[in-house]
């Protein structure tokens, strides 16, 4: 399996964008755990039939997709449907990413987790590279990104990680407030770094 850094950052923090430029720049494989999460319950996948099986067929979309809004709604005053559902999902979702990430063949790999801190996932990883920015940059970019209230942002963000519990797991650290705007060199140093670490004769400790 290949060298594994996971990115993080909590909401708005710009990672996605990040790891986009590592696979642009530098052709670096990339598995996102959002996007194994939608894989995990497509049509005919066994995630989504438990769910139906749960829930009944009424959780599903005209189309035979899940849908996330009825799904939302049915857990959000429900602790114990919320925990039988991470307890379905959660194993889903590691498994697969442990897939994606056997199958890579760049020289290392991204594993893009927003939640690596919430759900303790730093094991699937050789290192962990953090975004970090301001609390009101977050803010101010998921109200323009998701046309959400601010009020709305500030729960989210009071659910995820606090900054300072994602910066006392990280190896490396990639400010993206916008003051700090020369990401792609930043990046390329990352870049060269990790190219190094991924070789079986360099010490990891380093």
């Amino acid at each position: 399996m290949s060298y594994v850094v996971a990115i993080t950052g909590g909401i708005g923090s710009g990672k996605t964008t990040i790891a986009d430029t590592f696979q642009k720049n530098h052709r670096i494989d990339i598995v996102d755990a959002d996007i194994v999460a939608r894989e995990v319950v497509e049509p005919n996948s066994i995630g989504l039939q438990k769910i139906i099986n749960h829930f009944g067929p009424s959780i599903l979309l005209e189309n035979g997709y899940l849908n996330r809004s009825e799904l939302r709604q049915r857990i959000f005053s429900q602790p114990n449907e919320k925990e039988w559902l991470n307890n379905l999902l959660h194993p889903l979702i590691r498994e697969e990413m442990q897939h994606q990430l056997s199958l890579a063949t760049s020289e290392y790999v991204l594993l893009v987790v927003p939640l690596l801190v919430e759900n303790q996932l730093q094991y699937l990883a050789n290192r962990t590279l953090v975004v970090d920015v301001l609390e009101q940059t977050q803010i101010n970019r998921t109200v323009n990104r998701d046309k959400v209230t601010i009020k709305q942002v500030k729960a989210i963000l009071a659910s995820q990680a606090s900054r300072e519990q994602r910066l006392a797991i990280a190896d490396d650290v990639i400010r993206n407030d916008q003051q700090f705007c020369d990401l792609n060199s930043e990046i390329a140093l990352l870049h060269d770094k990790y190219l190094l670490l991924s070789q079986p004769s360099i010490n990891k400790e380093n």
